[in-house]
């Protein structure tokens, strides 16, 4: 309880004051908003001690191949499986674990998901930017954030370290201990 009112202390108060000073003094944008992720996580895994029975995991569409001729944001289901890019293995984990899959095209359908699935736990998948205010956004709700990988720049065919998404997920699944 004590870490969660931390958290929540960090991420509405501590964290704008920071940010702000920092950028005063020409700090980049993305250091500090993986400063607030690495620290939230930090804190949801000292936390968190019970055991999640409703999971979401929560993608970025930019996740998909932009060559892909089947959209996804709608239902990523509808996937064909063809396995150019993570939305296959995403999916193959979401069916194992039972849990709740949902790719988002921005910050509002995000918001919007959470508030219509009610996850006990999130594991989210996105940029800087957008990792960290659907952090600060979804609390109370223990969120661990997974930066995805952008080797093609921003928003286009970005990828994710699976590995870590799994024991992200994991984590939630065995009381609160790493997997």
């Amino acid at each position: 309880m004590m870490t969660r009112i931390v958290r929540g202390l960090f991420l509405k108060g501590v964290y704008p004051l920071v940010y702000l000073a920092a950028r005063t003094f020409g700090a980049r944008k993305e250091r500090l908003q993986q400063f607030l992720i690495n620290t939230s996580n930090a804190l949801v895994r000292r936390e968190f001690k019970g055991r999640a029975t409703r999971m979401l995991l929560l993608l970025p569409h930019c996740i998909q191949r932009d060559e892909c001729n089947i959209r996804i944001t709608s239902n990523v289901f509808n996937c064909a499986r063809c396995g150019k890019c993570e939305i296959k293995s995403l999916i193959d984990l979401a069916d194992e674990l039972k849990l709740q899959l949902f790719v988002a095209t921005g910050g509002t359908l995000a918001r919007r998901v959470v508030v219509e699935t009610r996850p006990e736990a999130i594991v989210a998948v996105a940029c800087e930017r957008d990792l960290s205010s659907g952090i600060t956004d979804t609390y109370p709700i223990p969120t661990l954030g997974v930066l995805n990988e952008r080797p093609f720049g921003p928003c286009l065919n970005t990828r994710v370290n699976l590995d870590a998404v799994r024991e992200a997920l994991l984590f939630f699944c065995h009381n609160g201990q790493p997997a």
